[in-house]
């Protein structure tokens, strides 16, 4: 809440700042900073709709929220790229004056802000909704330390080119890890296997265990966007203890690759082929 805050301020502080002396990268910076904070917030709703217990009509529970805000949040902060660089487009061809001893100025507070705010994030980087916001945080101390450097080359020197050329700089950068946030979460919201979950590896991995004779119908897909499960059909010869061998299997996936939801169907003998979906493994 407190990086929600401080970030609210701020956007305000810089787009008046912006439209005060005429600086495309502090409006830009502003527009950034503003989609992050919206992003912050969809990452806020779905910590708390993701920690909600599963009911009759929802059994998974929210979790899924939280794929569909980065997703959200990704897609926002490239519309915003879009248009920023366009903008930026056009000053290049006609560059416009402008004060870059303030620009400087309001762009340093927003380095130290959005700084700030990273730090709060970075011990939740590992869930792929704090990622987001997480990276939306550093690009912008990376956009706002651009702006510092764009207004201090104008203040010293009038080069008005500098504002702009520097915000299409920054967006190409911004843009590679949105590109990248953006295909892991639409990649997720349709059940693609999660990143860190080597699925070739798991099969073989299953196939070991001793009392295993072939594994097919293996899925695995997200809950949400630190969460993930597994469906499997296991081939086994007699057991002495289902219950025992399949706490272990469980215990397995659970330490090894991180799946705390399987759902595990025993066959005896040799595979059985229900032939009811073609395109299961």
């Amino acid at each position: 809440m407190l990086g929600i805050a401080l970030n609210v301020a701020y956007v305000i502080v810089e787009f008046v700042a912006g439209l005060l002396v005429d600086s495309l990268a502090l409006i830009a910076d502003a527009a950034h900073n503003a989609s992050d904070v919206l992003g912050l917030l969809l990452a806020l709703v779905a910590v708390i709709l993701g920690d909600r217990a599963a009911t009759r009509h929802r059994t998974y529970g929210l979790g899924r929220v939280s794929i569909m805000a980065a997703l959200i949040s990704g897609l926002l902060l490239a519309l915003t790229l879009g248009a920023l660089a366009w903008e930026a487009i056009g000053r290049l061809q006609e560059p416009q004056p402008l004060d870059g001893q303030t620009v400087s100025m309001v762009a340093l507070v927003g380095v130290g802000i959005n700084g700030l705010t990273a730090w709060l994030l970075v011990k939740g980087s590992q869930d792929l909704n704090i990622r987001a916001a997480f990276l939306h945080m550093m690009a912008d101390a990376l956009v706002s330390l651009a702006v510092v450097v764009a207004g201090v080359i104008v203040w010293k020197t009038q080069w008005w080119w500098v504002d702009p050329a520097l915000t299409l700089l920054v967006i190409v950068v911004i843009f590679y890890g949105t590109w990248d946030l953006i295909r892991e979460a639409l990649h997720l919201s349709l059940d693609g296997v999660p990143r860190g979950v080597d699925i070739d590896r798991l099969e073989d991995e299953l196939k070991t265990l001793p009392e295993v004779k072939d594994v097919h119908d293996l899925h695995v897909w997200a809950l949400s966007t630190s969460d993930n499960a597994l469906t499997v059909h296991l081939v086994v010869d007699a057991l002495e203890s289902v219950n025992e061998f399949l706490a272990r299997v469980q215990t397995y996936l659970a330490e090894r690759h991180g799946i705390r939801h399987a759902t595990i169907q025993i066959e005896y003998g040799q595979r059985v082929d229900h032939g009811l979906d073609p395109n299961c493994l």
